[in-house]
């Protein structure tokens, strides 16, 4: 059985965004919680979620924030944990300050970063799956079959211009 994942966000604003990894992890059957925690208003929140999660049995934590974007890098910093940073827009630069806060991670603290929204929402739940599918056999073949869909889907989608 995959571990779960903890999904965490800066901001209540940010929870269509992030529900997106939710439904990537629920059409694999897997169990997550998803939750508000800011690296700079609730830092203390923050600390005990992640510094607890191995023990709540959680296997990899996403984490989305936006401007400043520097709730995965402190997560990484308090866990072993794969973390992958979804970087938000929201603010006048359209994410690309997130996506930069989240990317420039210094050596031996990494954050896997996805792209900048909804699409990189679906990615950190796509490569969550793919993290928990490396020790189990089933669900690694629930992701074969996805992808097997998603190319005959291109071919159909192609058969039809």
């Amino acid at each position: 059985m995959a571990g779960k994942v903890l999904v965490l966000m800066g901001s209540a604003s940010d929870a269509d965004t992030m529900r997106e990894t939710v439904k990537i992890l629920n059409e694999f059957g897997i169990a997550s919680t998803m939750t508000v925690s800011s690296a700079h208003r609730s830092p203390q929140r923050t600390h005990d979620l992640v510094t607890g999660a191995e023990a709540e049995g959680y296997s990899v934590i996403v984490a989305g924030a936006g401007a400043a974007a520097h709730l995965a890098g402190v997560v990484a910093s308090l866990t072993i944990l794969p973390v992958i940073g979804v970087p938000l827009p929201g603010t006048p630069l359209a994410g690309f300050d997130a996506l930069l806060s989240t990317v420039q991670m210094p050596a031996g603290i990494p954050v896997a970063t996805v792209a900048v929204g909804k699409a990189g929402a679906q990615n950190a739940g796509y490569l969550a799956v793919q993290m928990l599918a490396l020790a189990d056999p089933a669900l690694s073949d629930k992701l074969k079959v996805k992808r097997a869909a998603m190319a005959e889907a291109v071919t159909e989608a192609a058969s039809k211009l």
